[in-house]
């Protein structure tokens, strides 16, 4: 039988057709035989011995029915139900064939009554050996190598998943999961219907070691409800897309992906409003800095998807300006749009080469998210950080304002509010940067978006996560209660097109980010999907550790997004506009002055004091470093000498 089956499964077409034809003969001769036993019983050879040559006749109007139905051409492994009438077609046309050679040649007695049966054995024997033949393919073929997975919904998309699932070679369905009472104890495709509570048994019992999701329908915090569920066992989760993209043909149904965080965030998204995306960017032409960065990049799909009449990419890494030039020409050859694309290398802080670029390409509007945002990076390297973050801001922002440019969005975020870090008190001075000027000039229309964290990005812990996990652990996290704020990047950015069409003048944007997000929870959550236990006191043989480093230097333990409680809505569900305190320019100018004096001179202890006395509710993190001074003090030996600048990072280490 093996033999057999390896020559049906890797022998060549040839010899496989050859091997179906000798079988559909040997058939057609049982055929023969079996219908006259059933129809004369003891009598069969009586009558079977006085037309020898109705076993060739079978054999002969059998095989070319068969052919002439395609049924040599369909491999027997994916065969379906639908093969079946084809067989009865070929079985019946055979038939037909069979009694017109009886009725011409009249070379001895045919009993009308064999001959219906032999057309019922003509379809039936041909349509159960291949049925049979499919699946003893597929089993010897993949059984050992195939992965044993249940599907969670015993629906549609269950169904489909798994019919799909049986012509490949990965997995191997052996029970749906599924919420629906009525359903359990039934079968789907001959595969048994279980309820959740029944996962552990299919584990222990069947070797179950995935869980693949098809709930298409289902909202994110329904999806959420079971995978928190599924979390509880050490099975990988995979789910199929989402019902809209299998309905426009994006997607197939058994083109699975690996769960991802943002399935389980538990907010739902909210779908882009066309009139304020339109309205912000079709048409225009748009500068994005920092085009190379995560939320850059995909500020610039959004605005490319929108049909801009020019985008301009401003970048300082080469390397990642020349990626997301590529990508975005790549995207609109695709599309058929005409936008201009103009991939600029140039540092924001370079006043005049922003201006010449905005004056050259007659910039409408702006999108500033060039910004160093890796806080334990900008804590290290406070004069950068401000120079970028700070007076890179105000040189665009000058420059927009003598370019005549219309709109300026700033990409802000929610270590903004009340920071305790260098980068998040420079990111609230650009802000008040912008809500003076726009008080003092009318144009450009200055604005900001305050949101936290995306994942995936550079900045996210999700990667790092991913990362460690992929290594065998451990899994770092700073502390057991810290929380976040997590928004997905094209949703961020989507809300941030939308937000710069709401601007009037100063305002500042804050979106919706939902519920905050344990990160220890979160961690926790990635090492279950990926299909592991973590291992703890309670688990001491789990797969991964997660070990607790402590807060780093400048961390928050939870993150705010309003500084004041003053908060009205906008045309927009998830977009808010706060009202917070500002400066004026006029107070403005001297800070900054004393700001920028104090970074040329790369006095670091200086300009934290400035962001002290400016930045309402910064409050640095002046700890001493081994009992001999506070930050601050350490920071200005640096910059006196005493101590070599690059070796802060270790000064800073050593302070948390």
């Amino acid at each position: 039988m093996g033999g057999v089956l390896q020559a049906l499964l890797r022998g060549p077409r040839g010899g496989r057709v050859g091997l179906y034809m000798l079988i559909d003969a040997a058939l057609a001769a049982v055929a023969v035989f079996l219908a006259f036993v059933l129809r004369l019983e003891s009598r069969w050879s009586e009558f079977l011995t006085q037309v020898p040559w109705l076993y060739g006749a079978t054999i002969l109007a059998t095989i070319t029915a068969f052919w002439s139905f395609g049924l040599y051409r369909s491999p027997v492994r994916f065969a379906t139900s639908a093969i079946i009438y084809r067989v009865f077609q070929a079985g019946t046309v055979a038939s037909a064939l069979i009694m017109t050679s009886v009725y011409l040649i009249h070379d001895g007695v045919v009993p009308r009554g064999a001959m219906v049966i032999l057309w019922g054995l003509l379809i039936a024997l041909p349509g159960a050996a291949r049925m049979m033949a499919r699946d003893m393919l597929r089993w010897y073929g993949v059984s050992g190598s195939r992965v044993p997975i249940a599907i969670y919904g015993a629906g549609s998309a269950g169904h489909q998943l798994a019919t799909a699932l049986r012509h490949g070679s990965e997995f191997r369905t052996v029970a749906f999961i599924d919420d629906a009472r009525q359903k359990h104890g039934q079968t789907v495709g001959g595969i048994p219907v279980h309820t959740s509570e029944d996962l552990g048994g299919l584990i222990e019992q069947k070797g179950v070691k995935e869980v693949l999701l098809a709930v298409p329908a289902a909202s994110r915090g329904r999806r959420r409800e079971i995978v928190d569920m599924l979390t509880r066992y050490p099975v990988v989760v995979r789910v199929v897309p989402s019902v809209e993209d299998i309905a426009s043909g994006r997607k197939k149904v058994e083109e699975l992906r690996r769960i991802e965080i943002e399935d389980i965030l538990g907010r739902e998204s909210v779908a882009a409003m066309p009139r304020l995306v339109a309205r912000a960017v079709h048409g225009r032409n748009v500068l994005v800095t920092g085009a190379g960065g995560s939320i850059g990049s995909e500020l610039c799909r959004e605005i490319l998807r929108q049909q801009p009449r020019r985008l301009v990419l401003v970048e300082n890494s080469e390397f990642a300006l020349y990626s997301v030039s590529n990508e975005l020409e790549e995207l609109r050859a695709a599309s058929g749009k005409n936008t201009e694309l103009i991939a600029i290398l140039a540092n924001v802080c370079d006043q005049d080469r922003i201006l010449r670029a905005m004056k050259s390409w007659e910039i409408e509007d702006v999108f500033h998210a060039a910004a160093y945002k890796h806080v334990p990076i900008v804590e290290q390297n406070v004069v950068e950080g401000i120079r970028n973050n700070v007076f890179g801001t105000l040189s665009c922002a000058l420059a927009a304002q003598e370019a005549d440019v219309e709109s300026f969005v700033l990409v802000s975020t929610d270590k903004a509010v009340r920071p305790t870090n260098v980068m998040g008190a420079s990111k609230r001075l650009a802000e008040m940067i912008l809500q003076a000027l726009a008080e003092y000039e009318d144009k450009p229309k200055y604005c900001m978006v305050r949101f936290g964290n995306v994942l995936a990005s550079s900045g996210s812990v999700v990667p790092r996560f991913s990362e460690q996990i992929a290594k065998g652990g451990p899994v770092t996290v700073t502390h057991l209660d810290v929380t976040r704020y997590f928004m997905t990047i094209p949703e961020a950015a989507s809300l941030v097109v939308q937000a710069s069409a709401m601007a009037s003048r100063g305002d500042v944007f804050v979106l919706d980010m939902g519920q905050p997000v344990r990160i220890a929870e979160l961690a926790e959550r990635m090492v279950h999907l990926a299909g592991l236990r973590v291992r703890s006191k309670e688990q001491p043989y789990g797969d991964i550790e997660i070990v607790y480093t402590g807060m780093r230097p400048g961390e928050k333990m939870h993150e705010e997004l309003l500084i004041g409680a003053d908060v009205v809505g906008t045309e927009h569900p998830m977009i808010m506009r706060a009202r917070e305190e500002k400066l004026e320019w006029t107070q403005m100018q001297p800070l900054l002055a004393k700001l920028e004096t104090a970074c040329d001179s790369h006095d670091t202890g200086s300009v934290i004091r400035i962001l002290s006395e400016v930045v309402s509710g910064y409050t640095p993190n002046t700890r001493s470093l081994d009992g001999a001074a506070p930050i601050p003090e350490r920071l200005r030996a640096i910059q006196g000498g005493l101590v070599e600048e690059s070796r802060s990072e270790v000064v800073l280490q050593a302070a948390s």
